[in-house]
């Protein structure tokens, strides 16, 4: 415990020297950089444009030119390094995002106001956004179900992408680092009249580490002490899209995108049958396709309308014979079926269609209206994982919102106010009315009062219906659905005040989210299983969805953000969270407290950055920290607290006025920090340790538009002075 202090100390010590030096460096520069976070423009937490400082929505923004002197390896990182309220828990399932004590299935993840479409697992597979095509994120916490419906009860993530309004764009970005870490991003950008196209590639691998080689069945049972799982394991996966744009008129565009997908995970197979004999890799495919449209109206109302269709595969590619339960060519259930090197297995093919018609209309006394209508429909098909072999569902839903503004005490300040009701009805569960109502009191440029209250309303998903699963890794766990399950609701209430002051931005906020009938996986006794899976599987835990009396997680968010000078910029976040959950136990006829899994009470992230800019090039350093205490879990141990600092550079040489050169280079993890727990028990941090990283981006950028000639030949229709 002393040891442990004293590193603690010494850590402390080390990064603090760090960041004195990084100051007294930068003391006397002077900078081009300017950038006011609070002119930013926000849609996510009303579904319309409003400045940052005037959203009546408390959100989050993680800037452009936050994310570009960060330099994060993927959306896993850049949420946790940046912003205290998120905690991952990756590995081959997925990233196990949590917000504010709820896990990834209640928080919904947006691309440019679009759901992505991903599950592995249970979890979203983030690593479908293209870290080098963000333009900025914009975190909205608490429900948002009345806007956004289902899967939006802890809060929205929206990932807006870099508009490329180029006549020519070729963009090639290729990062490295330890453990073979390699990203890769390239864009094809072509505007040629009122038409326009963009291309993207992105190919990202790791070769994956070992933390530990020693397995445990529990937290005091050994079992072995060289073990080849890993505790990330070796990875690839690359995806194409393509977007086009057309305007036919004036106010008028429209457009169409499509994608494809590949991921394989690759595990190594040791020497116990029992534990680490693996004879299968993971594999997953993704196509999404979506066309729609915008029509502006006039300078206030618009009409826009999307439909995508998505699918998401995950397979079993078998490395070696296995016997195993499965389907033969003629698809009959076989027990033991063999299969034999580069068979594929079905695990679960998941397709969902959406249409969404919306608009935005401008009307006296200084309102805007908003609405729209929504169609979803949702199949599963999992042979190997669902009671029956498949399932399906579908939602309709209608909303409508009021932003509502009215300046008072004689424009000193003016009062905001946004209601909204969402209209929902699913195929199995019936109607349901969901509302909330969003107010604001701006005073000035310094001081703004937030409050929400909001219901949040998610129907079982069919995994959590009808999932039958059995686990092995270092012991055997039997996972059930349950088809018994009752909707989740929840009531969120947050209050925030926000004040900025000559550079000075800080926001505290206070929340409570009550959830009624929380679904989550809990431990029950072998007996309350169906007497065929215990004989067949003997299974050490039996693990089932079920709906948990009552749920409650509360607690304080502060940010701070700070301009020392046109240079330097520090900034901190800090995660207060407190949970209570209670369910009932109907073998002792009591209502039982239990841990809502991945819950950690203190987290907090932090940062200095310094930016300068000499006359032919441009320099940008900066040192970041993150922490988080205990995680808490029902089963297999508690992960532990860690602090992880690091150092990010990032340098730009504009070559001429058309191409610009870009490297960033730095070191994660800075003091060297790994988590040595067992394999198969629960880590803070899946971290191998310190990691170093560089990045190089070739941008060539032409003309705002581009125009045929006579000759059928490309040229500017701007002159080379207009720069992107």
């Amino acid at each position: 415990m002393r040891r442990g202090i004293k590193e603690l100390l010494m850590n402390l010590k080390q990064a603090l020297a760090v960041g004195l030096l990084l100051l007294c460096a930068g003391a006397e520069a002077q900078s081009v950089w300017r950038t006011d976070s609070l002119q930013e423009v926000v849609v996510t937490g009303t579904g319309t444009q409003h400045l940052l400082k005037d959203a009546p929505v408390q959100t989050e923004v993680i800037t452009s030119k936050m994310l570009r002197n960060y330099g994060g390896r993927s959306i896993e990182d850049i949420l946790s390094g940046l912003t205290a309220s998120f905690a991952f828990s990756e590995d081959d399932m997925g990233s196990q995002m949590q917000l504010n004590g709820l896990d990834n299935s209640y928080i919904l993840v947006l691309v440019d106001g679009k759901r992505i479409h991903g599950d592995v697992g249970g979890q979203n597979d983030l690593s479908l956004i293209d870290p080098h095509n963000i333009e900025k994120i914009e975190i909205v916490k608490g429900a948002a179900s009345a806007l956004y419906g289902s899967d939006a009860i802890a809060g929205v993530v929206n990932i807006i992408t870099k508009k490329h309004n180029e006549g020519l764009l070729i963009e090639n970005s290729t990062r490295g680092g330890s453990y073979g870490d390699l990203r890769q991003h390239n864009g094809l950008g072509i505007a040629i009249g009122k038409l326009k196209s963009y291309t993207n590639f992105q190919l990202q691998h790791s070769d994956g580490w070992q933390n530990t080689a020693t397995e445990a069945r529990n937290q005091t049972e050994f079992l072995i002490t060289d073990s080849r799982n890993q505790t990330v394991n070796r990875h690839t996966n690359w995806q194409v899209s393509e977007r086009l744009t057309f305007e036919p008129m004036k106010g008028l565009e429209l457009y169409a995108e499509g994608s494809t997908y590949w991921k394989r995970i690759y595990r190594p197979s040791g020497k116990y049958a029992a534990v680490d004999v693996k004879t299968y890799d993971l594999e997953y495919r993704n196509q999404g396709l979506a066309a729609g449209g915008l029509w502006k109206l006039n300078k206030t109302d618009q009409l826009s309308l999307d439909v995508n269709w998505d699918r998401h595969a995950y397979y079993y590619y078998f490395t070696a014979i296995t016997l195993t339960d499965g389907y033969d060519p003629q698809g009959r259930f076989t027990p033991y079926y063999p299969y034999f090197p580069d068979d594929e297995e079905l695990q679960s093919d998941q397709r969902r269609t959406m249409a969404h018609l919306k608009g935005i209309f401008s009307l006296p006394y200084n309102n805007q209206l908003s609405g729209g209508l929504e169609w979803r429909y949702d199949y599963l098909k999992a042979p190997m994982r669902v009671k029956h072999g498949e399932a399906k569902d579908h939602t309709e839903a209608a909303y409508i919102q009021d932003e509502w503004h009215c300046p008072v005490y004689g424009g000193i300040a003016t009062v905001y106010l946004t209601p909204g009701l969402r209209f929902n009805h699913n195929g199995q569960f019936g109607f349901r009315l969901t509302p909330k109502v969003s107010a604001m009191l701006s005073i000035g440029n310094d001081f703004r009062l937030r409050a929400t209250w909001s219901q949040g309303f998610k129907t079982p998903t069919p995994k959590e219906q009808r999932y039958r699963y059995v686990k092995y890794m270092n012991a055997t766990y039997l996972y059930l659905g349950n088809e018994d399950l009752s909707p989740q609701t929840s009531n969120y209430y947050a209050v925030s005040g926000e004040y900025n002051w000559q550079g000075l931005n800080l926001t505290v906020t206070g929340y409570l989210n009550n959830v009624d009938n929380m679904i989550t996986l809990v431990t029950i006794p072998n007996n309350q299983a169906p007497a065929e899976y215990i004989v067949t599987y003997d299974p050490r835990k039996t693990r089932q969805y079920q709906n948990l009396e009552s749920a409650r997680t509360k607690g304080v968010d502060v940010s701070v953000r700070y301009r020392l000078n046109k240079e330097w910029m520090l900034g901190g976040s800090y995660s207060f969270l407190d949970t209570d959950a209670k369910q009932y136990d109907s073998a002792h006829e009591r209502l039982v407290d239990v841990v809502i899994d991945g819950t950690a009470r203190h987290k907090g992230s932090w940062f200095a950055t310094w930016n300068h800019a000499f006359r032919d090039y441009q320099m940008g350093a900066g040192i970041y920290g993150r922490m988080s205490s205990t995680r808490y879990y029902q089963i297999d141990g508690d992960g532990k607290g860690y602090q992880i600092w690091r150092f990010a550079t990032n340098h730009e040489w504009p070559v001429s006025k058309k191409l610009l050169l870009r490297l960033e280079a730095g070191v994660d993890n800075i003091f060297n920090y790994v988590d040595r727990t067992d394999h198969g028990l629960h880590l803070g941090t899946t971290t191998p340790g310190r990691t170093i990283y560089g990045t190089l981006t070739v941008r060539f950028a032409q003309g705002k538009k581009l125009k045929f000639t006579s000759n059928n030949k490309f040229n500017s229709k701007s002159s080379d002075n207009e720069q992107d």
